[in-house]
């Protein structure tokens, strides 16, 4: 029997689904299998061919246009032209590796450092997150002198060797390391009746605990601080101090994975681990820094890093070019100039509100979550029993999908919509989105 993963299957076209579509999205599809193989996943039953973006908004082939409520990779808004303009200078002018001198590494490291904890003061570049949070493993092992490494029960935190095996939503078919242990997710939702942080600082000591009795040394807890592969669980600002206290004690660092929550996406801070006020041993970020252009990072506390730096070399040769870091500073330059954090707030807010509101009309609606332009919204077949309707949230995306807005889902249950906009995303998309959920909710549930 395949093998279904959290992150690629629960919303995805399989073969079943062929039979619904034209016959041009049918060559597409059936070309894509031919040469791409049978890794890749497509979006939707009906998959959607896009052929332009702007701001918060795409087109498809046919014209129609499309509002994005998921897309983090472009962060600042598809296609910003201060990115594009940023890029075609930087090309005109030179592209090369980090083993010759050049200044645009250098300011904008101190630009993104000036942004951390000052403890953070040391970064290296890669072109993936799967990249950043592989050397940040690489460097927790070194560091502790221990393999353990932490991570939540639905984590995503790329594909590469180390970090597939420390990506439990990846799926049954993708082996986890031997080294790895799985913490309990910090579900607020059905942990209401809990002290939230001190769960969680228990769960932390209890799998260090296994490791132990398992001959296994801890080396670090690896986390994105709104757990969105978990099912977008922000939680109480500062509920996570009490669990890193506890990684401290036990010899190990802490890795924010910053591709998700960074970049002014939960509006509260910059960072999502400032957000809880930690000081995170490493940063690792990705999609969000380069608004489309493969471009990641590495920030760490100086201590921290030289127990790797100071004895093995590392060279990536896309990874800090001045293209890419041309693309980077301007993502950052963007994030000031048009106040993004504070609009990603106060967008979010009312975003949240609204999307709170169709609690009252539709009883599927188990919990409303968010920070920020980040949000989830949680299905249910029972608010009492609080049991996951994912066949519901699967096909309230597709309704979606018809009525041209553009989402997914996440959590352990595949039962959550992960709303993650662009920041372009604007007041006056609020009704577009509220108003296509509302509808399809109402169309699937009369």
């Amino acid at each position: 029997m395949a093998t279904r993963s959290t992150i690629m299957d629960t919303n995805s076209f399989r073969a079943e689904h062929a039979a619904g579509l034209d016959r041009h999205t049918r060559e597409l599809t059936d070309k894509r299998s031919k040469v791409l193989g049978e890794s890749y996943r497509l979006f939707y039953r009906k998959p959607v061919h896009l052929v332009k973006g702007q701001g918060q908004y795409l087109w498809d082939a046919a014209g129609d246009k499309y509002l994005d409520v998921y897309n983090n990779v472009a962060s600042i808004g598809h296609c910003h032209p201060a990115v594009i303009n940023a890029v075609n200078e930087q090309m005109h002018q030179l592209n090369t590796h980090t083993r010759y001198l050049h200044e645009r590494i250098l300011d904008y490291s101190e630009d993104i450092l000036s942004t951390m904890p000052t403890a953070i003061d040391r970064a290296m570049y890669m072109c993936t997150g799967s990249e950043a949070n592989d050397l940040a493993m690489r460097v927790a092992r070194s560091y502790s002198s221990g393999t353990g490494i932490i991570v939540t029960q639905e984590a995503y935190h790329g594909t590469s060797a180390l970090t597939s095996g420390a990506s439990p939503a990846l799926g049954t078919g993708q082996t986890l390391d031997a080294t790895t242990r799985l913490l309990p997710s910090p579900d607020h939702y059905r942990l209401s009746d809990v002290d939230l942080g001190h769960w969680f600082a228990q769960q932390m000591q209890a799998q260090i605990d296994d490791m132990a009795a398992h001959g296994i040394k801890f080396a670090g807890f690896l986390a994105d601080s709104i757990f969105s592969s978990d099912g977008v669980l922000p939680g109480t600002a500062g509920f996570m101090q009490e669990a890193i206290d506890v990684v401290h004690q036990n010899g190990g660092i802490f890795i924010a994975d910053e591709v998700q929550p960074g970049f002014a996406r939960t509006g509260e801070a910059f960072w999502g681990f400032a957000r809880h006020a930690l000081v995170p041993d490493i940063v690792t970020v990705g999609k969000p820094m380069g608004n489309g252009i493969p471009v990641s990072g590495l920030f760490a506390k100086s201590d921290v890093l030289a127990s790797f730096s100071d004895h093995i070399p590392y060279f990536n040769t896309f990874g800090g070019n001045p293209v890419a870091m041309a693309a980077a500073q301007a993502v950052l330059t963007v994030i000031r100039d048009e106040n993004l954090q504070e609009h990603s707030l106060t967008v979010g807010r009312k975003l949240l509100t609204e999307l709170q509101t169709l609690m009252d009309k539709h009883e599927c609606v188990g919990d409303v979550r968010g920070a920020g332009l980040f949000i989830g919204f949680e299905l249910v077949k029972d608010r009492a029993s609080k049991e996951a309707d994912q066949q519901l949230a699967l096909d309230v995306i597709e309704r979606l999908r018809e009525k041209h807005v553009l989402t997914s889902v996440a959590g352990p249950y595949g039962n959550v919509l992960k709303l993650r906009p662009p920041l372009a995303f604007q007041e006056q998309d609020i009704d577009w989105l509220v108003g296509a959920l509302d509808e399809s909710l109402t169309e699937l549930t009369a």
